[in-house]
């Protein structure tokens, strides 16, 4: 799929499926999205008064996390389907975090902010999306401060087997069904195990992040694999 019709592609998935996302995200983590995050908060270590950009940010749940770590600092949560936004906006205003949390409409590809913004530049469940993925690393990279934080959270594939075989029956057969029937959308559940399929696996992943030049770079599987938390840092000279 050429980038440009793979973006549309993907903004027309997640503008269709916003009002069913968080019910779905369960259903496609089997109920462990939220321990997962759990762990990559704690791996992270926000500090008070830590700022950080959450890209693709959905509904919004880890732009909350990450604003209740840092009590005060400044959180933009930046999504390119304003449906989710919607979604997660509401979440924002409900849990009072409406003054700390700006949401904006925009590309992951092309950050509308200055070099060394943040402390930290985060991703979940959203960089097998995106046409480019290495741009989005490359930009995630440049708006972090020396010393910041590139983490990534996303869905990985199982290396060992039985479990890699049900995995994806399940992820391929199983999931798409339960998208039709629980978000009346099949097409688009269908499509989210082919947005697996040409994804690095973790290790690949891993040595992606080197390559842009971010440094101690650790991948920790989740799951047995299912999915995979990445994180890298900006070198203090700014390389």
């Amino acid at each position: 799929m050429q980038s440009n019709s793979k973006e549309q592609h993907v903004h027309a998935v997640f503008e269709s499926i916003a009002p069913k996302y968080d019910l779905m995200n369960d259903l496609l983590s089997f109920r462990r999205h939220k321990a997962w995050r759990a762990f990559t908060m704690r791996k992270m270590g926000v500090k008070q008064g830590e700022t950080a950009i959450d890209l693709c940010c959905g509904t919004c749940d880890w732009t909350i996390a990450l604003a209740r770590a840092s009590g005060s600092g400044d959180m933009v949560g930046l999504d390119f389907s304003q449906n989710m936004l919607d979604v997660g906006k509401q979440k924002v205003v409900r849990e009072g975090l409406d003054k700390q949390i700006s949401l904006i409409q925009g590309n992951a590809m092309e950050l509308p902010f200055e070099d060394n913004r943040f402390d930290f530049a985060t991703i979940g469940f959203g960089l097998r999306n995106v046409p480019d993925l290495e741009q989005v690393l490359r930009e995630m990279k440049r708006v972090v401060k020396p010393g910041g934080h590139v983490v990534c959270l996303e869905l990985s594939k199982p290396v060992w087997q039985p479990f890699k075989s049900i995995y994806y029956f399940y992820f391929e057969h199983i999931l798409p069904a339960l998208g039709k029937l629980f978000a009346k959308r099949y097409e688009q559940y269908k499509w989210l195990p082919e947005s697996l399929k040409a994804f690095p696996d973790s290790n690949q992943l891993a040595d992606k992040f080197r390559e842009i030049g971010l440094r101690n770079v650790h991948a920790y599987p989740l799951t047995g694999g299912i999915a995979a938390l990445h994180m890298g840092t900006k070198g203090t000279d700014n390389a």
